[in-house]
């Protein structure tokens, strides 16, 4: 275990560098028009239904409001025990997929890790590699969301870097492995088209959402190449997929937009909300 929290790296850039004007930044991407337009619900349901989100990770201006509709469905039900956040490797700092072991800090104070499971996924091609976390922000900015919408959350990063699909594929085993019988959300950040006009961005955009709802790995790493589509995050959001590949899912789109809905631009960068949530079993005969 490494001592001592991460601290921010984009804290003051992506989001607010004061803890209460974060608060205060949080709560506006909830009561945007391009999000939920409220508040979370102080009630929460009995059970819950949602697997894994898949969430946009830009600065809060941009893609806050959209992240917070799946944040808001997060808050609605029962909290998990851990979260595990599957992030990108902008900088190509890691090398391979990394873990840290350490809790990290934002504004609204520390996010502790949950070690046991760290240990539980540490399994080649995986490995702990603070060094890789040290500059990126995709699994960072979910924190202020994360700690806003649990009560004391427990998370783990992983950063998965671009790979081939098998690659990928190994990473998910890992995943799969190390999930089983643990009450973990699932998050991939992620982003989807980067500096195209909009149409193009909607366009491109929908067909790896396709494959998403789709739930097939395959098809949205194979889309994503044969389209040249710009998504970011396309290696932890393939992780993700194949990771559930097996379980009673359903897949469903909260939202698609994008950067020029906040400023005049003429490309944009393209955002999606998304939920993978529990297929309700065949109701118990009387």
């Amino acid at each position: 275990m490494t001592e001592g929290a991460r601290p921010p790296a984009v804290a003051g850039q992506f989001y607010e560098g004061d803890g209460s004007a974060l608060a205060r930044q949080v709560e506006a991407c909830f009561l945007s028009p391009r999000g939920p337009g409220e508040l979370p619900a102080r009630r929460r349901s009995s059970h819950r239904t949602i697997r894994a989100a898949i969430v946009p990770h830009a600065g809060f201006e941009y893609s806050g409001p959209i992240a917070a509709l799946a944040y808001a469905r997060i808050a609605s039900e029962p909290p998990p025990s851990t979260v595990l956040v599957l992030g990108v490797d902008h900088y190509g700092a890691g090398l391979g997929p990394s873990l840290s072991d350490r809790p990290w800090r934002t504004p609204l104070g520390p996010t502790e890790v949950d070690h046991d499971l760290v240990r539980a996924l540490a399994h080649r091609p995986i490995a702990v590699d603070e060094s890789a976390h040290a500059r990126e922000h995709s699994i960072e900015v979910q924190l202020p969301f994360l700690e806003y919408v649990l009560p004391h959350p427990r998370f783990v990063a992983l950063g998965v870097p671009f790979d081939a699909f098998e690659l990928l594929e190994r990473v998910a085993s890992v995943v799969r492995s190390a999930l089983a019988d643990r009450d973990v959300l699932i998050i991939a950040s992620t982003d989807f088209s980067h500096y195209v006009p909009a149409p193009t961005a909607e366009r491109q955009d929908r067909l790896a959402i396709e494959a998403i709802l789709a739930r097939d790995a395959r098809r949205l790493y194979d889309v994503v190449e044969e389209h040249g589509i710009t998504m970011c995050g396309i290696a932890p959001t393939t992780v993700l997929l194949s990771a559930v590949r097996d379980e009673p899912l359903e897949a469903r789109l909260l939202r698609w937009g994008h950067s020029g809905e906040v400023a005049r631009m003429r490309d944009v960068v393209g955002y999606a909300a998304l939920l993978l949530e529990n297929v309700p079993g065949p109701a118990t005969p009387p």
